[in-house]
């Protein structure tokens, strides 16, 4: 008996004991469950607590009132694109008028003054040499020793001049009343014929002055010889960090007016006897050829011995277009080529010749110009029966350029590579050291330039691709490496310091996440650092008639013209909100994007100025990386021909360093900009950006100054307000402003005063239009240079009306804004809301780029930038871009935000702020148009604080709320990031990381959107050989050298094994907190908090021999690629009817509401249901795209579409009577420069 009672005591109590399991499992009993009603409750009295306070603190009401009077306008996208066209256009022609005289000048003074002597103790001013009058010389570098030798000529020094700061040449210190003079490292200034031409280009300087008169925004001015120098106005001192590098003749605009367009193949010997000092000049002869080609010229590199080979293996049997990042896959491959076998020069030539056949058959590639360069130490013979057979019965197409390596050559060797390189109208070289490749291979563009020099009439303008204003390309990888070489030295001060803490796993740990942040990231700020800009040229010739049967090119003279220029006269507020404009070149490249990002953690990309439209303009098609529409690559090629036309596109668009994403249907209008190579595209978002505010007509700043007594526009801007400082309201061209502000207050007090008239627009003068240039028969040279010093008349300044207008309007009807809160309002709850949020900043931002702000209570001091400051730019900051389109779900909606939490930046959220805006349209009944956006700051606390107050309330007495720790609340905005949470660290992260779960859980219910973004304009991270891979032999002498190598470091591996093994036994242990970080990783002390299990950990080390690798850094080259992510947007279609569910237990442990009236969505989110492991959510950070090719072979096997340049000139029936065709190696300097050494030699020994 007693046993059956125990038994079925045992089954209730086991019985109880499963019903709260069960209970406790499903969490939906009445005493832990939130109802969705709650939830709901809360979400609207949230929201329309927040609504009452934004209207209140914000004064919408009143911001509408005041663009009552402003008149609603259609915008007209044909006609805005071609009004800006006709704008860019004018500013082009006065640049290309400044050329065609410095091109004038330049021509008639070297056919007068070219054979003058010049005197012994002349001087110039040298940009590398010269010195600032006034600059402390006691902090100049120290001087290069003086050296006693014999027969050493003293020449004069470089004349001083005094240099002064100038924010129109980007602040650097020069001086306008003359140019100076920039000579290569390795051109000598003193040669015959570099110091003829840099005395008789003196004279440029007034026609350079002159330019600069008439056209005050004109940038640097210069003339590039093609024997190397560059004069340069105005003068300035040249800094290069940290060796010069710099030679004009490589630069686009230089290369691309020197010749017409070109294909080239260059084919390298390899066979056994290119080996040791001759393969490194061949390599250096290739670089040194690749470097003088640009985005129209189409190249292919191989190597020949037994069989020929292209040396990319994906380039085969093509010509590839000469981008940087094409050039930059040649050279890398160059290292990787070996010496054997024998030279197979038939086939390798057989080879060029068909190759460029075809492309010349097909009108492929640069369909200009053909050459083919032949690097090699010898041939056997001439091969007379190959041109026969592909060259000369076509007319001789193709030049033929021969590079004859080696100091010991034969005779015979020298008189075959010198024929086919004459007999092919091309130009043969000897070279024997790698410090004369650069000058020599330079010749072979004065050869190609020989049939623009001999027709003389035509001059080809040329505009250049996009580029930044850095001596080199190659600077770039040298600044990574400088980097990474400040890195490698910090690791190994660290190891010394202690190496117990370095070896750490924890410290390996931190470095390791450190190193994927770096290599991850996509902040691409500091671009101030570089100024884009393109060139217009044009090439100079000798007019000399050809006594000496040459056809010499004098040069190629040019201007730079800064993109912020040309971004100037897009009239931006013309476009609108979240509409933009930007130019395309005839090769379909970006040269004007607002997506363009050049540089990559302060370093300009590897191929940053060929970055295509069709990747950053990206359509919203849902295809897989770099499948590209029909639609789409047919809308690209009209642009690219130049075509005027329109398209309606549905696009999706990321913001917020690619954090954020929008999407919807854009309106492209797009024209040619005639006699260059650029096309306009102007681009319109759907509904919104249809209409536009202007002020009513009567509204003119001038008239209304006039006849309002006592009235300026001054008055209207007092405290607290700017104006976007990359837009174009006035500009004075001879008086500096320290602030965009400064100089329009000083234009508004002008425009007040009687006898104000309006510039026009600047436009070319008379000479430009077609009367050509005189030539050196047209009259003295006096009469010329009188001619040439009567400048047309300068416009002092230039002001945009139109925007001037919209500004004065806007200032004049939103000045009651810098009235405090309590002095235009009445109402009581003012103390309510300040003592509630504390601190506020109530801002207001115009469609004329005008910014007001007021501090709620004021504060006279503060040491936080102003919010104007921060945020000056108005219609382009992304709390307007967002608030602007929120109003399209929502027209009573505000749009909150709070700083992104990233691993690389964590988020201070004791400090951190929270932004509301909301976009405030007005309307004439059918009509509306964005107007301005208003909007507020204050502190997240308080918002933390008010989310909790109302979550942590119910109707009934007896209810869960979200102070129940086994429920978590949350605010997460519409793109997925969090704006509040109970966990203060969740602030701003990314809500997918914190529940993976619960996010796939809202996209599966297509709550949220997913949209695939692809960067196109991503850097990956190769590893880069150290090893070196020139082949070596191994004679006895090579083999007991690498066997003694082998013994000492193993000796020395044995000492520092034991070493390392003593002073570890002998360690002490170490305190945490004692250790102080580094300079270079002091912004990681608090990794603890941001860690992040998606970053993968490094491997274990567990030897203790691998503890020294461990300061060893992978050296890693950039690499352009793409990175494609997953980014979120919240899905507004039937919204309620997907969120109104209920919690179904662990399925679905959450709810989720819209909070009312902002962008917001409450999830609240069962804790006890814990994040389910393998939900693989579509990660928002980038990755790599992998393809099964590098990204030059796959963009070079799916080429697009490109438009080529429609000046050509390849021949001239005169060019057979040039008899120039080869030179043969600087014996003389490479006398003297081994005399020099020797004696130096001498020197040290005695």
């Amino acid at each position: 008996m007693c046993n059956r009672v125990g038994i079925v005591l045992s089954l209730l109590l086991f019985l109880s004991l499963e019903s709260r399991d069960c209970s406790a499992s499903s969490q939906y009993d009445a005493v832990n469950k939130i109802s969705l009603n709650t939830v709901q409750g809360w979400a609207v009295k949230l929201g329309t607590e927040l609504y009452h306070f934004g209207e209140f603190i914000t004064r919408k009401k009143e911001v509408q009132d005041s663009f009552k009077s402003a008149q609603i306008e259609s915008r007209d996208g044909e006609k805005l694109v071609q009004s800006m066209a006709d704008d860019i256009r004018g500013m082009m022609e006065l640049k290309i008028s400044a050329v065609k005289r410095i091109v004038e000048a330049a021509e008639n003074m070297a056919f007068d003054k070219q054979n003058e002597p010049v005197p012994e103790d002349y001087q110039f001013y040298n940009s590398k040499e010269m010195e600032d009058l006034y600059e402390d010389l006691s902090m100049t570098t120290t001087p290069e020793p003086e050296f006693n030798m014999e027969n050493w000529i003293i020449r004069p020094p470089s004349k001083n001049a005094h240099l002064l700061q100038n924010p129109h040449f980007s602040n650097i210190p020069v001086n306008i009343n003359f140019s100076s003079v920039h000579v290569p490292t390795n051109v000598y200034a003193w040669a015959t014929e570099v110091i003829k031409g840099i005395h008789w280009s003196e004279g440029l300087d007034t026609h350079f002055m002159n330019n600069y008169q008439s056209d005050p925004t004109l940038s640097w001015q210069y003339f590039g010889s093609s024997t190397g120098f560059m004069r340069h106005y105005p003068a300035m001192k040249w800094r290069a960090d940290p060796v010069d590098i710099y030679d004009c003749r490589t630069r686009a605009w230089y290369m691309e007016a020197a010749a017409s367009p070109k294909d080239v193949v260059i084919l390298v010997d390899r066979s056994g006897s290119m080996t040791g000092q001759r393969r490194d000049i061949a390599k250096h002869v290739v670089t040194n050829i690749l470097d003088t080609l640009g985005n129209n010229d189409f190249v292919s590199v191989m190597t020949f011995a037994d069989t020929v080979e292209e040396i990319v293996p994906c380039f085969e049997d093509s010509l590839v277009q000469a981008t940087l990042a094409n050039l930059r896959e040649l050279k890398l491959a160059l290292d990787n080529f070996e010496t054997n076998e024998i030279a197979n020069f038939s086939a390798a030539l057989t080879r060029a010749f068909e190759l460029l056949e075809i492309y010349r058959n097909n009108s492929g590639g640069a369909n200009c110009n053909q050459a083919i360069m032949l690097v090699t130490d010898g041939v056997p013979y001439n091969y007379k029966e190959l041109y026969e057979r592909y060259n000369w019965k076509y007319d001789t197409p193709v030049r033929v350029f021969t590079y004859l390596i080696g100091r010991e050559v034969k005779v015979a060797d020298v008189r075959e590579v010198k024929w086919m390189a004459c007999a092919n109208r091309g130009y043969y070289v000897h070279l024997s050291t790698l410090a004369e490749v650069r000058e020599r291979v330079l010749e072979h563009v004065n050869v190609l330039a020989r049939p623009l020099v001999l027709q003389r009439e035509k001059h080809p303008v040329v505009w250049t691709p996009v580029y930044a204003n850095v001596t080199d390309p190659k600077v770039a990888d040298y600044l990574w490496e400088q980097r990474e070489r400040a890195e490698q030295k910090e690791r190994f001060m660290s190891q010394r310091r202690d190496k117990v803490l370095f070896n750490s796993e924890k410290e390996q740990n931190r470095r390791w996440k450190i190193t994927q942040m770096k290599q991850g990231q996509y902040s691409e700020l500091g671009n101030s650092r570089y100024q884009l800009m393109t060139s217009v040229s044009m090439p100079v010739y000798d007019l000399r008639h050809n006594e000496m049967r040459i056809a010499r090119l004098l040069g190629v003279a040019g201007t730079d013209v800064p993109l912020s220029e040309i971004q100037a006269l897009m009239t931006p507020y013309k476009v609108g909100v979240n509409g933009y404009a930007f130019m395309v070149t005839n090769n379909g490249y970006i040269l004007i994007h607002p997506d363009l990002r050049p540089v990559f953690q302060q370093i300009l990309k590897p191929s940053y100025n060929s970055v295509d439209m069709i990747e950053v303009e990206l359509f919203d098609d849902d295809r897989s990386p770099r499948n590209f529409s029909k639609e789409l690559t047919a809308l690209r090629k009209e642009i690219i021909d130049q075509k005027t036309g329109n398209k309606a596109m549905n696009v999706k668009y990321h913001m917020d360093d690619m954090k954020r994403v929008g999407r919807g249907k854009k309106h492209y209008y797009w024209t040619g900009i005639s006699d260059s190579p650029f096309t306009l595209v102007v681009t319109i978002p759907e509904n919104y950006g249809r209409h536009r505010i202007t002020p009513p007509p009567t509204d003119d700043i001038h008239r209304l100054s006039l006849t309002s007594k006592n009235i300026s526009a001054l008055q209207y801007l007092s405290d607290n307000w700017s104006v976007h400082p990359d837009w174009l309201y006035c500009r004075h061209y001879e008086r500096t402003f320290s602030t965009p502000e400064e100089e329009l207050l000083y234009f508004l007090e002008r425009v007040a005063k009687p006898g104000w008239r309006w510039p026009a627009k600047p436009r070319p003068p008379e000479h430009h239009k077609n009367k050509g240039h005189e030539r050196h028969n047209e009259g003295t040279l006096e009469a010329r240079e009188r001619k040439s010093s009567n400048p047309p008349p300068r416009n002092e300044y230039y002001c945009d009306h139109g925007l001037m207008q919209a500004l004065v309007y806007d200032a004049r009807n939103t000045a009651w804004f810098n009235k405090s809160i309590s002095e235009s309002a009445s109402d009581e709850k003012a103390a309510e809301f300040i003592q509630r949020f504390g601190y506020i900043v109530a801002f207001l931002a115009t469609h004329s780029g005008l910014t007001r702000w007021q501090m709620h209570p004021p504060k006279e001091h503060n040491d936080k930038p102003q919010f104007g400051k921060q945020w000056p730019r108005a219609i382009d900051e992304v709390w307007y871009r967002r608030a602007v389109e929120q109003h399209g779900v929502d027209p009573l909606s505000y749009v909150y935000s709070v700083d992104m939490s990233t691993d690389r930046s964590p988020l201070n959220v004791s400090a951190a702020v929270v932004t509301a805006a909301h976009a405030v349209f007005h309307g004439d009944g059918h009509r509306k148009a964005p107007a301005a956006v208003v909007g507020f700051q204050f502190k997240h606390e308080r918002l933390s604080e008010w989310f909790e107050n109302i979550t942590s309330s119910c109707e009934h007495n007896k209810c869960v709320t979200c102070m129940n720790n086994n429920w978590e609340c949350y605010l997460v905005d519409n793109n997925g990031w969090v704006i509040v949470s109970k966990e203060t660290k969740h602030t701003g992260q990314f809500f997918g990381k914190i529940r993976p779960d619960i996010m796939m859980k809202l996209v599966e219910d297509e709550v949220f959107k997913t949209v695939h973004i692809v960067d196109y304009q991503a850097v990956c991270f190769r590893e880069k050989k150290t090893t070196n891979p020139a082949t070596m032999l191994l004679t006895p002498l090579e083999n007991l050298r690498l066997i003694m190598v082998w013994i000492l470091s193993t000796t020395m591996w044995f000492y520092n094994s034991i070493t390392v093994g003593l002073s570890q036994a002998s360690s002490y242990p170490f305190d945490y907190e004692y250790v102080t970080p580094t300079v270079a990783y002091q912004n990681y002390e608090n990794d603890d908090e941001t860690d992040d299990p998606n970053v993968s950990k490094p491997p274990p080390r567990i030897l203790e021999r691998d503890f020294e690798k461990l300061v060893l850094i992978n050296r890693t080259r950039p690499t352009p690629c793409d990175r494609e992510m997953y980014l979120y947007q919240l899905d507004y279609k039937n919204l309620d009817e997907k969120l109104n569910k209920p919690a179904k237990e662990c399925e679905r442990p959450f709810y989720a509401q819209v909070v009312n009236y902002t962008n917001m969505l409450l999830v609240v989110v069962d804790a006890l249901c814990s994040v389910k492991e393998g939900v693989m959510l579509p990660s928002i950070d980038a990755t790599e795209v992998q393809y099964n090719e590098s990204l030059p072979c796959l963009k070079h096997m799916h080429p697009l579409y490109r438009k080529q340049p429609t000046s050509c000139i390849r021949n001239h029936t005169e060019e057979s009577n040039v008899q120039m065709c080869g030179r043969g190696c600087l014996i003389q300097q490479s006398i003297i420069l081994i005399i020099s050494c020797l004696i130096l030699v001498l020197n040290l020994f005695t």
